[in-house]
């Protein structure tokens, strides 16, 4: 049993309360909120004074990338790709990618996030299920699948049967495994690189085993022009050709829509994932939040990878999205408790499981983040509510303890779940090959 005690609770519960009270796991869920004593053999977590709330979700992140931070800044999305990102990608073996992805959920866990949409890289996709099931935060993803395109280097060109194939081996050993923890999702890296015929496949198949598909769309002009060059159509008009477009799709981006393209992907309940960071950084767009939210549209968010934000921080995504809408929309667009949702319970619901994580709710998930107010950013803590805390003020290095299914992951600035110099080693040593391998010396 574990028991975090005398904590602030933001449950964001249908009410969304704010309480001052216990919480109460025993297993891996949520069984009791209220005032409850630690008994001989329990593990407690003071609370005091810190905030306890439910873990961040992101929705969108490439833990293959981690290891290129910093490696390919100053690009647009297809030069980032085409010359730094791909020929990185295609360098890795499995040693290396198992290590990026551990270095990227060390972060991650540090940081709060809990649960993540994530797209590996073509190959040694079972590397990457082998780390996050050691890290042991929630996950959603697979293998990035890439069969046509300018400049795709050998190494990540795929054929489409064996994309498909591949892609279905990896969902029958993986999704469901960790005790649920880890599920399985399509992932085309998007309409540039796969043909019509593994998209159509794809499609179909989720349809047949309701296995989520997780894209890109409309991150860049150029990418879009392409689309539009190629099939006659926009980019979502495309995806809803194909048959793409439902509540199994989560897509990135989404900057360059049309109404029509809005109303398509609102309508159709499409999973829309907001990453203001990477769009900043890459000169990418600002995406139109506030007008799809107006439509009913689920957006969440997502750092998308380390080498085109820099960071895995869901504080500073929360922060960037609500700031960058204020001067096109004014200051009280995108308030802090509607972007804490976004990072919380539209998280879930783009992973399929609003009914067991994003809340502090008995009977849910215990993906449960605490963070602590004792920063001068923080100070004087009285003056502002909650929200305002954690969306505008807090940074990744305030979290003190982080919970994934009822399991201790981080506790007081330590990985309990990761032989941290060990990762930092070897990452390293990973990142050195990778580099040679590329020709990027």
């Amino acid at each position: 049993m574990l028991v975090i005690k005398n904590g602030t609770l933001v449950t964001m519960n249908p009410e969304r309360q704010i309480l001052q009270a216990d919480l109460l796991i025993e297993d891996n869920c949520i069984t009791g909120i209220g005032e409850f004593a630690a008994g001989a053999g329990d593990t407690a977590i003071n609370a005091q004074g810190k905030l306890v709330i439910p873990g961040l979700i992101q929705t969108h992140v490439h833990l293959c990338q981690t290891l290129f931070r910093g490696m390919a800044d100053n690009l647009e999305l297809l030069d980032w790709l085409r010359k730094r990102i791909w020929p990185l990608e295609g360098s890795h073996d499995e040693e290396s990618i198992y290590y990026s992805s551990l270095s990227g959920c060390a972060e991650l866990l540090r940081g709060g996030t809990t649960a993540i949409i994530d797209m590996a890289s073509v190959h040694h996709t079972e590397s990457v299920f082998q780390a996050v099931e050691l890290a042991g935060i929630r996950y959603l993803g697979g293998k990035c699948l890439m069969n046509k395109g300018e400049a795709v280097p050998a190494s990540l060109m795929d054929t489409t049967e064996n994309a498909v194939q591949e892609s279905l081996d990896l969902w029958q050993r993986w999704d469901g495994q960790a005790n649920g923890r880890i599920h399985y999702a399509f992932c085309p890296r998007f309409a540039v690189s796969c043909s019509d015929e593994l998209l159509r496949s794809l499609a179909a198949l989720s349809r047949q085993h309701n296995i989520p598909v997780h894209t890109h769309a409309s991150e860049n002009r150029s990418e879009t022009a392409l689309i539009e060059k190629e099939h006659g159509l926009s980019n979502i008009n495309y995806l809803e050709s194909l048959g793409l477009c439902n509540d199994r799709l989560i897509l990135a981006h989404c900057i360059y829509l049309n109404n029509e393209e809005m109303k398509i992907l609102a309508e159709s309940k499409t999973n829309i994932v907001h990453c203001p960071g990477s769009n900043l950084k890459l000169g990418s767009g600002i995406a139109r939040i506030p007008e799809l939210q107006a439509m009913g549209a689920n957006i969440s968010l997502g750092a998308d990878g380390a080498p085109c934000n820099n960071n895995l921080s869901m504080f500073m995504e929360m922060r960037l999205a609500s700031l960058i809408q204020k001067p096109l929309h004014g200051p009280r667009s995108m308030p802090a408790p509607l972007v804490f949702a976004m990072a919380t319970l539209g998280g879930a619901k783009a992973l399929g499981l609003e009914k067991e994580v994003g809340s502090l709710e008995i009977g849910k998930k215990a993906d449960i983040a605490v963070v602590s107010l004792d920063g001068w950013h923080h100070q004087p803590v009285q003056a502002a509510d909650v929200y305002s805390h954690l969306v505008y003020q807090a940074q990744a290095s305030d979290v003190y303890a982080t919970i994934v299914d009822g399991r201790l992951l981080m506790l007081n600035g330590q990985l309990l779940c990761l032989d941290e110099n060990d990762v930092r080693t070897r990452a390293g040593e990973s990142v050195s090959r990778i580099i040679q391998y590329a020709g990027l010396i």
